[in-house]
């Protein structure tokens, strides 16, 4: 049996995907899991999880269909918001990180509304579907209680623009709805003072507290933005879904870059001992099938995308692990400097006998610790 960690990334209702490889990799007795971090919808993947698994570990169930179980309930929960009241639907709509049609960017009606009202006076009663499911649902005390599975949530602070990590005791259900608050629709949500917005903005998912809190090398980042897409956006509606796209992506490239350092650091042999370890990177996606779901269909809670959604999270993961399972614990399957660096293209340095010669890794490391005053 292979122990990984899993980070969800957020997307409203495409969310819905990552429930499918979720419910995929608890089938399969050859994963166990250590850690799990989640953003926005994935933070509600991530406790609709861990609720399940610690409440059968305490009764002696099966923890694994429970989990399955327990995310099953979830998003079945989900997919009724299509039939609520015109008001509740509206709101269940923004909450997944998009608007209505009479809402929509390019509406002028619209964007003068905006000028003149804000959550607080749009929505003053703070109406949330979500909030009312959570806390049917989950049990945060179980989770708090189970050494089995550590689980952690982000959330972005108003004041600061930091990203805020919740865990153990700290994880409640106003620190799911913190991850998951749109600030365009929702009141920002207050814990012990502060206030937070949607975690996306600052870290989607967070993947710090997997490899701190966490014993387990592999790290599967379950990813639901596309990195890329293949045509060109031209229409408003168009451009508006990739620029959602490239935002809630922007710190997870952050994120990669830094781990793909501290490998190369590793390997280097210019960083030895403490508490650093080498991190072996996995993804699971939708790949070219997930091109045919904008990211304005995340603010739908129809069934059928929801369930299609599932079924393809599913076969991903499914076809994910007959291809890798043998990769865990050895070595990574993730190309991150292909994928997740920088494109850029250092100009080479003045010829040495006639022949260019361009920047090597360790002559820049050397310069930048000689910098920082440390040794080399």
């Amino acid at each position: 049996m292979r122990t990984i960690n899993l980070a969800l990334q957020g997307g409203g209702s495409h969310g819905a995907f990552t429930w499918g490889v979720l419910d995929a990799l608890l089938a399969d007795e050859r994963i166990a899991l250590e850690g799990l971090s989640g953003t926005s919808a994935g933070a509600v993947n991530a406790v609709a999880l861990a609720s399940g698994y610690a409440r059968a570990l305490a009764a002696g169930d099966d923890p694994r269909q429970k989990a399955r179980e327990s995310l099953s309930r979830v998003w079945e929960a989900i997919m009724s918001w299509d039939n609520l009241g015109a008001v509740q639907r509206q709101v269940s709509a923004m909450l997944w990180g998009g608007l209505p049609p009479e809402f929509a960017p390019t509406n002028m009606t619209a964007k003068a509304w905006f000028g003149l009202w804000s959550p607080y006076q749009a929505n003053p009663l703070d109406i949330n579907p979500l909030r009312d499911l959570l806390e049917r649902e989950i049990d945060f005390d179980a989770i708090a209680h189970c050494p089995q599975l550590k689980v952690f949530v982000s959330a972005t602070h108003v004041n600061t623009g930091k990203a805020v990590i919740f865990g153990g005791r700290d994880l409640t259900v106003k620190a799911v709805m913190a991850s998951a608050c749109l600030p365009m629709a929702f009141q920002a949500v207050e814990i012990d003072g502060q206030h937070y917005w949607d975690g996306g903005y600052s870290v989607n998912p967070a993947l710090s507290p997997l490899i701190d809190a966490c014993t387990s090398r592999d790290l599967v980042l379950v990813q639901i933005n596309p990195l890329q897409r293949l045509d060109r956006p031209r229409t408003n509606a168009e451009i508006m879904d990739r620029l959602n796209e490239l935002t809630f992506n922007a710190s997870l490239l952050t994120q990669m870059r830094s781990i793909d350092f501290i490998n190369r650091l590793l390997e280097d042999g210019s960083l030895q001992g403490g508490r650093c370890k080498q991190l072996l990177m996995h993804r699971i996606d939708g790949g070219a099938a997930m091109q045919a779901y904008p990211a304005s269909t995340k603010s739908s809670a129809d069934p059928a995308l929801i369930r299609k959604l599932f079924e393809l999270g599913r076969e991903s993961a499914a076809a994910w692990m007959s291809h890798h399972h043998t990769a865990l614990g050895v070595h990574g399957t993730v190309d991150i400097r292909r994928d997740y660096l920088d494109d850029t293209r250092l100009p080479a340095l003045p010829a040495r006998g006639g022949q260019p010669v361009k920047p090597a890794f360790r002559p820049w490391l050397a310069r930048l610790f000689r910098r920082s005053g440390k040794p080399a």
